[in-house]
């Protein structure tokens, strides 16, 4: 279970304080589908920046699994990312002098998984998102939605308790974002936990509950409709 208690996360520009997430007190429980959502500049990005542990808050503990996560040292830290959270983005993040198993077997290597498993299961990875025929393909070579798709191979080839998605049909025209809502929904059922950044509402309503953000705090939380 992921518990944030408290939390407030501002940021120093200039002279001024800008205060991105004010007094936030949040509960996902494991398995959930959650969807993020808010305006530009809501908060709802460094929320999940903080969960995700790739930033701390200024005040306030985050817990996983009743570890408190905001104390833990660089080396814990990277691994709590590499082990336990599996990362999918907008922008997909790539390497594009890589092939697609080559992009998927990236986080293997900084696990420390040998080189004939991690081809294994980056394999693996690949095909659980239906581009077993893609993997000597480079990103150049492949259209948005197989470079998401790819990225979420990524994300999950260490297995990862959860998945944050962070506005992960931003690039991508309606059909494949589409695809890609149904290989979230999809991979939850299987009991991945999904915290979905949007600004979308109808990709939103697919989760099954909506967390609203404004000016940094946490106005609403919702089931969905769906």
């Amino acid at each position: 279970m992921i518990e944030v208690k408290n939390v407030s996360k501002t940021y120093k520009m200039g002279k001024e304080i800008v205060t991105a997430l004010n007094n936030v007190n949040l509960k996902i429980d494991d398995g959930e589908f959650v969807a993020i959502v808010g305006p530009s500049g809501s908060g709802k990005s460094t929320l999940m920046h903080l969960v995700g542990g790739l930033d701390t808050p200024t005040i306030g503990s985050i817990c996983v699994d009743n570890k408190d996560i905001s104390k833990l040292k660089d080396k814990e830290m990277s691994k709590y990312r590499n082990r336990k959270i599996g990362f999918v983005f907008q922008a997909f993040n790539l390497e594009n002098t890589q092939t697609a198993l080559e992009n998927v077997m990236m986080p293997l290597i900084f696990a420390g998984v040998n080189g004939g498993l991690r081809r294994e299961k980056a394999k693996k990875a690949l095909e659980m998102v239906g581009l077993k025929d893609k993997e000597k393909h480079r990103p150049s070579e492949m259209s948005g939605g197989q470079r998401q798709r790819v990225s979420i191979a990524r994300a999950l080839v260490n297995e990862p308790q959860i998945i944050f998605a962070d506005e992960p049909t931003g690039n991508l025209d309606s059909k494949n974002g589409a695809l890609i809502m149904k290989l979230l929904e999809d991979l939850n059922e299987k009991g991945y936990t999904i915290i979905m950044v949007t600004h979308n509402m109808e990709e939103a309503k697919k989760a099954k509950r909506v967390i609203r953000i404004k000016d940094g705090q946490v106005e609403e939380v919702e089931e969905s409709e769906i």
